[in-house]
């Protein structure tokens, strides 16, 4: 079997270490290099050519997020990027996802001995991941703007109506892109993006700048409301949808991971059937692996209306086509048709 050849481009040299020692231990990557800043890694980026390369955020002389702008339209290499977790860390990594990378881990801290295996558990998964992702399709993805829905096509008053949407590779680049489409008056929605914990209220924000829908991070029995696009904090609970009389509103749940992921695609969509059913339509978009697709089903036996983001315009066709082999979207639509596509059918009869 063929081992994933990846290159650590970090500043830190105890981070270096820990690292390639940590992606060692898995007999199925080869750590080809360890590069101290932007410029030693885009030389060994030419003369090595690694299946993945893991990218700190913050460094001197350039930011991870300036170097990738610069190598992935002519070096496409599977790219994860390794935050710390300061505040303009965060915005620098929602604008690395936008700009092609393909996932996040948080960056091991020294001297937390009982987070540090589990840390790097995370990486070496993610790492194996990013190598399964078609980077040059991406890059050369041609970037087609959804048409804006007019306010029209949608309900002025929708309590009784829900969104739901899930992703995780490259759902942040394409929520970034159907988002801005949906009027003011679209119905509440709510949203799983699979996201390490920390990232997703930064996320939000940046979101909210481009909408005329407002977008947050979702809090405990935050209310659903037409208008509104709620979004699961990352990392520690699930959101499920909750119906009391006339009201949608949100529950977030400490428990286990579901379909590996917490939050969980499924976990929301499996309580949109239960609670909103028929009134929901729902979306899976671009993500590796299965969650969501068993939680779309459920959607559409309910009676709600659900679609799958089509391969030619998904970054990791894995969650939108196990949505669409178990029959559980009813078609699959090109990510800039989404919005039109969604809103249509949920204010249909």
């Amino acid at each position: 079997m063929k081992k994933v050849r990846v290159l650590i481009v970090d500043d830190s040299a105890l981070v270096r270490k820990i690292l390639s020692d940590g992606l060692s231990q898995d007999p199925g990557i080869e750590v080809i290099g360890a590069a101290r800043d932007p410029y030693q890694a885009r030389d060994m980026l030419v003369l090595e050519h690694p299946d993945v390369i893991t990218l700190d955020v913050e460094m001197p002389k350039m930011d991870g997020l300036t170097f990738l702008k610069k190598f992935m339209p002519v070096y496409p290499t599977p790219t994860v990027m390794v935050s710390s977790l300061t505040e303009r860390g965060k915005r620098i990594t929602i604008d690395a996802l936008e700009a092609g990378a393909v996932d996040i881990v948080t960056k091991p801290k020294t001297g937390v001995s009982d987070d540090l295996p589990r840390m790097l558990c995370e990486i070496r998964q993610k790492v194996k991941g990013a190598a399964r992702v078609d980077v040059s399709r991406f890059v050369r993805q041609k970037r087609t703007s959804p048409t804006p829905v007019k306010a029209s096509c949608a309900l002025d008053e929708s309590t009784d109506k829900v969104i739901a949407i899930g992703a995780s590779t490259g759902g942040t680049e394409a929520l970034a892109r159907i988002l801005p489409a949906f009027p003011r008056t679209s119905p509440g929605m709510v949203i799983v993006q699979h996201m390490p914990e920390g990232f997703t209220q930064s996320f939000a924000e940046r979101l909210d700048g481009l909408c005329e829908i407002k977008i947050k991070e979702a809090g405990d029995n935050d209310r659903v409301l037409s208008g509104l696009c709620l979004i699961a904090p990352g990392g520690q609970r699930h959101m499920e949808l909750r119906r009391s009389g006339g009201q949608y509103r949100v529950v977030l749940k400490e428990d286990q991971k579901v379909s590996g992921h917490r939050p969980s695609v499924d976990v929301l969509f499996k309580s949109v059937a239960k609670h909103a059913g028929r009134n929901a339509a729902a979306a899976l978009l671009t993500g590796m692996g299965k969650d969501g697709a068993d939680g779309l089903l459920e959607i559409r036996r309910a009676g709600g209306r659900t679609v799958s983001q089509d391969e030619a315009t998904s970054v990791v066709w894995g969650m939108p086509k196990a949505g669409w082999e178990n029959k559980g979207a009813e078609r699959l639509v090109p990510l800039q048709e989404v919005p039109a596509v969604i809103l249509k059918m949920i204010t249909t009869d």
